[in-house]
């Protein structure tokens, strides 16, 4: 039981990547469009492709981290 928790645990870690990760995405959209004012559409698309793969990610961790809790019984 104790080794559920410690590996649901650290399934949740990716998590915390994700956010850093979404972060560092709209932290360069801002960047970009503060230097190229003119692409803010393409860039907005780009973003939201990013965020959405990385979100995908947190996703498939959270996933993981319920099926190591409730799944194995």
């Amino acid at each position: 039981m104790t080794a559920q928790f410690v590996g649901a645990g650290l399934a949740t870690v990716a998590m915390a990547g994700a956010g850093v990760g979404i972060g560092s995405i709209f932290a360069g959209l801002i960047l970009g469009i503060a230097r190229q004012p003119s692409w803010e559409k393409q860039l907005f698309g780009y973003a939201v492709l990013g965020f959405a793969l990385t979100e995908a990610i947190a996703l498939f961790a959270l996933m993981m981290a319920f099926l190591i809790l409730f799944g194995f019984n």
